[in-house]
């Protein structure tokens, strides 16, 4: 199965909540819909942006590869060998 986000077809997916559990789990709401992605878009994602920032503004699969910061990333990391690691900087 595919990683949601870049594509690539990786060993690993990830589930990533689309609405962090920070905003959720005090509240007692469902933690929401959730989407499985690589480790690396995983990673980029919790670097680039805070809890507040995603579960206010970048929400869906869509907000999240429009924003040009993450679609600027999911360019290059779909080049990069499915089958290695891929680093992510901070």
């Amino acid at each position: 199965m595919p990683c949601q986000l870049c594509d690539r077809d990786v060993p690993i997916l990830t589930e990533h909540h689309l609405v962090p559990r920070q905003h959720t789990k005090r509240k007692k709401l469902d933690p929401g819909e959730t989407i499985d992605i690589c480790p690396a878009c995983h990673r980029q994602i919790h670097v680039l942006f805070d809890n507040r920032r995603l579960a206010e503004e970048l929400n869906t699969v869509d907000r999240l590869k429009s924003n040009p910061e993450m679609a600027k990333f999911l360019a290059w990391v779909r080049k990069q060998n499915p089958d290695r690691k891929v680093s992510v900087k901070r």
